[in-house]
């Protein structure tokens, strides 16, 4: 079974920058599509982005659009999530989660999740 890891979350001053990775294990990461997705504190879980099984195609919310950045490195099995010009509402638990290949915004199509790491965006 696809097991997931975060981690690179953590307190950060507005305009600053983090990188989320997203470590996966148990199967080759390959064959999955990555999306990661947020929680803020009395809100629904939210797509962020996302990139394909072959990491040609990348997808973001507008919210991050200019701001994030989505890669995968297949000899590390791990994707990243590049933040930066980051605001106060960013401020969320963030997850990734894998689907069969192909990206999606719905966090309700993914099969495999992590247990998410905490990103505080403040002064």
């Amino acid at each position: 079974q696809l097991q997931l890891v975060e981690s690179g979350g953590g307190l950060v001053q507005p305009g600053g920058s983090l990188r989320l990775s997203c470590a996966a294990s148990g199967f080759p990461l390959p064959a999955y599509a990555i999306g990661w997705f947020r929680q803020a504190p009395g809100k629904e879980r939210e797509g962020v982005s996302c990139i394909s099984s072959s990491g040609g195609i990348t997808n973001y919310a507008d919210s991050v659009k200019g701001r994030f950045t989505i890669s995968r490195d297949f000899a590390k099995n791990a994707t990243y999530l590049q933040m930066s010009s980051l605001k106060p509402e960013d401020t969320a638990v963030y997850y990734c989660a894998a689907r069969d290949l192909w990206c999606s915004d719905r966090p309700d199509v993914y099969d495999y999740w992590g247990q998410g790491t905490q990103v505080t965006v403040s002064s």
